[in-house]
C-alpha cells in the first residue's frame, strides 16, 4: 500500500477523538441528543485546527444508523462510505474552484431531490468565503430556507469576507487555535501508536513550530521522521526547522546577568555561525523571560518543560523589577529589528542596550529582589550596601549552631530554621517547600519539620529527598527527615520574609507621604502620588 501521511491516518473519525474544540463538540453532542439540529452550520478558525473534520463527523452523524452516545458508529455503511469519501449524499465543494455563479446554482438545483439513502443531504462547502457576491446571493433563499432533508456545512478561514445576509443564517462556531501543549500530546500518542521513538524536546519543538495548527503539526513530524531515518531527535528538528537550540539562549542570557560583554558577543559570533533568524532567537528570549516572570510569582504555574531547569536557576540570580524590564527592552527590539542595517546589529543593539539599562551592581543600596530570588527567606537591612559582586560565604554571613548529641536534640528555640535554610543551599521548589514549614526538633538522627495544611500540594518524594541530602550534607550526619502536617501557627519562613517586605514596603509609603517636598509639590501643582509606583530602596 502507498504511505498514507500522519494527518490523514489519524485524522479524528468521531468527536471523541477531536483535540482542544471541546465548546464545538459538545454543542453539536446536545443538538444530535435533544434532536435540535440547524439547517445550516459555519465553522470558522485558522488551518488545520479541525473545521473540515468536525463537519465530516456531523454529516456521518446526523446519517448513522447506529450511533453510540451520539458519536457516530464507525462501522455501519453510511460511516463506512464517508470515510472512503463515496457517500452520495454528502456532496462535498471547493468554493475556491467553483466561484463562479453558475456553479452555484448547478449545486443547488439538486437541492429539491430527496437524499438517495440517509435522512438528509449533506452539502459541505469548503473556504465558502472564496464565491463570488453573485454566489452568495444566488445561495442566500436556499440557505434561509432549505428543504427540511437538506443540511448545510460551511467552513472558512476568513469569516469576514463572508456577507453579514449569510453570516445571519448560519450558526457559528469558532475554531480556537491548538496550545503547543495539545499538539505535543497528539504526537506523542501517535508516536506511541506507530512504535516510533522520539525525544519530548524535539516534539515540544515541533509543537511551537505548528503554531496552533494540528494539521502543521503533524505535517511536520512526519518531515522530521523522514529527517531523523525513523525516529525524532532534538538535534535534528533543530537542523531541520534551521532553528537554534536552547542552550545557545540560556548563555545569552546567563551572560547578561553577569553582566559579561565579552561571554555575551562570544556567543553571538558562535550563533552567527548558525546563519539564524534573529528574530526567531528574540522570540526564544521572550518565550524564556516570560517563563522565569510567571515561576517568581507562582511556581507551580510553570508546567514541566525541557528547559524548566534552566529556568529555576535564572529566576533565583535575576530580580522580578528585571525581568520585567528585559522583557519590555527585548519586546521593543523585536518590533524594530525589521529596521536596523542588518538583523545581527540590530540584534547586538538590543543585547548592548540590555547590559546598559541593568542597574550598577557596585555601591548601590540593596534592594531585596537584587540580593536574593522571590522565593528567598533573608532580606539584607536597610543600611546594607553591596560592595563586592562576589557574596560572602554562608559560615560567614549565618551563625547556625552545630547539632549536638542525641540524648540533647536541637529544637526551634535553638536555631533559627530561616537562617537553616539558606545555609543548606537548597533552590526552586525544594526551598519553596522548606520556607513553608516550621522546625520542631533537630538532632544528630532526626529532623522533624511541620508543613501548614495549606501548602500541602508543595510536598513530593523528590523534593522530601532533596531536602534531606542536604542536611545530611550540611551536617556530614545520616539525619532522617520526618515531615508532618497540621495548622502551623508558628511564623514560617515564608510569613518572615512577607512580612519584611511588607513593612519596607510600608516605610517606604510613609516617607514619600511625609516628605516635605512632595507635600509642597502637592500643595503648588496639585500634584499625586500613583499608586503603586512607590518601592521601597536601602538607605
Amino acid at each position: 500500500m502507498t504511505y498514507q501521511v500522519l494527518a490523514r491516518k489519524w485524522r479524528p473519525r468521531n468527536f471523541s477523538e477531536i483535540v482542544g474544540q471541546e465548546h464545538v463538540v459538545n454543542s453539536l453532542i446536545n443538538a444530535l441528543k435533544h434532536n435540535r439540529l440547524h439547517h445550516a452550520y459555519l465553522f470558522t478558525g485558522t488551518r488545520g485546527v479541525g473545521k473540515t473534520t468536525i463537519a465530516r463527523i456531523l454529516a456521518k452523524a446526523i446519517n448513522c444508523e447506529a450511533r453510540k452516545d451520539h458519536n457516530p458508529c464507525g462501522q455501519c455503511n453510511v460511516c463506512i462510505e464517508v470515510d472512503q469519501g463515496r457517500y452520495p449524499d454528502l456532496i462535498e465543494v471547493d468554493a475556491a474552484s467553483r466561484t463562479k455563479v453558475d456553479d452555484t446554482r448547478d449545486l443547488l438545483e439538486n437541492t429539491q431531490y430527496a437524499p438517495s439513502s440517509g435522512r438528509y443531504k449533506v452539502y459541505l462547502i469548503d473556504e465558502v468565503h472564496m464565491l463570488s457576491g453573485h454566489s452568495f446571493n444566488a445561495l442566500l433563499k436556499t440557505l434561509e430556507e432549505p428543504p427540511e432533508h437538506v443540511k448545510f456545512l460551511l467552513a472558512t478561514t476568513d469569516p469576514h469576507k463572508i456577507p453579514v445576509t449569510v453570516l445571519s443564517r448560519c450558526l457559528q462556531f469558532n475554531l480556537k487555535s491548538m496550545l503547543p501543549d495539545q499538539v505535543f500530546l497528539q504526537m506523542e500518542a501517535i508516536l506511541q501508536k506507530e512504535s516510533i521513538e522520539a525525544e519530548s524536546p524535539a516534539l515540544r519543538m515541533l509543537a511551537r513550530a505548528a503554531d496552533g495548527s494540528m494539521r502543521d503539526g503533524l505535517s511536520l513530524l512526519d518531515q522530521a521522521i523522514v529527517f531523523g531515518n525513523g525516529r525524532v531527535n532534538l538535534d535534528d528538528v533543530t537542523a531541520m526547522l534551521g532553528t537554534i537550540a536552547q542552550q545557545p539562549v540560556d548563555n545569552l542570557i546567563h551572560a547578561l546577568v553577569e553582566r559579561d560583554a565579552l561571554q555575551l558577543f562570544q556567543v553571538i559570533d558562535e550563533l552567527s555561525d548558525l546563519t539564524p533568524d534573529f528574530g526567531d532567537v528574540l522570540q526564544r528570549i521572550l518565550l524564556v523571560l516570560h517563563k522565569i516572570a510567571l515561576y517568581q510569582v507562582a511556581p507551580s504555574a510553570v508546567k514541566n518543560d525541557f528547559d524548566l531547569d534552566s529556568v529555576v536557576m535564572l529566576a533565583e540570580k535575576i530580580s522580578p523589577e528585571d525581568v520585567q524590564l528585559y522583557y519590555q527592552i527585548v519586546l521593543i527590539g523585536q518590533r524594530d529589528l525589521p529596521l536596523a542595517p542588518d538583523p545581527r546589529s540590530g540584534f547586538e543593539m538590543v543585547m548592548l542596550r540590555l547590559l546598559t539599562f541593568q542597574p550598577a551592581v557596585t555601591e548601590m543600596p540593596v534592594r531585596s529582589s537584587q540580593v536574593a530570588s522571590v522565593k528567598d527567606t533573608r532580606q539584607p537591612k536597610p543600611q546594607e550596601t553591596v560592595r563586592s559582586v562576589s557574596a560572602p560565604s554562608v559560615q560567614e554571613t549565618l551563625k547556625v549552631p552545630e547539632p549536638v548529641s542525641q540524648e540533647k536534640p536541637v529544637t526551634s528555640d535553638f536555631i533559627e530554621w530561616s537562617d537553616l535554610v539558606v545555609a543548606i543551599k537548597i533552590r526552586g521548589m525544594t526551598r519553596e517547600f522548606a520556607n513553608n514549614c516550621v522546625l520542631r526538633n533537630i538532632s544528630d538522627t532526626v529532623c522533624t519539620l511541620e508543613l501548614d495544611t495549606g501548602h500541602k500540594h508543595l510536598l513530593s518524594p523528590k523534593i522530601e529527598d532533596n531536602l534531606q541530602k542536604a542536611l545530611q550534607d550540611y551536617f556530614a550526619k545520616p539525619i532522617r527527615l520526618v515531615i508532618q502536617t497540621g495548622e502551623v501557627e508558628s511564623v514560617t519562613p515564608a510569613m518572615k520574609h512577607r512580612k519584611e517586605r511588607e513593612e519596607l514596603q510600608q516605610n517606604a509609603v510613609d516617607s514619600i507621604n511625609n516628605d516635605e517636598a512632595v507635600a509642597a509639590l502637592k500643595d503648588r501643582f496639585d500634584a499625586r502620588v500613583v499608586p503603586g509606583t512607590i518601592e521601597p530602596t536601602g538607605q
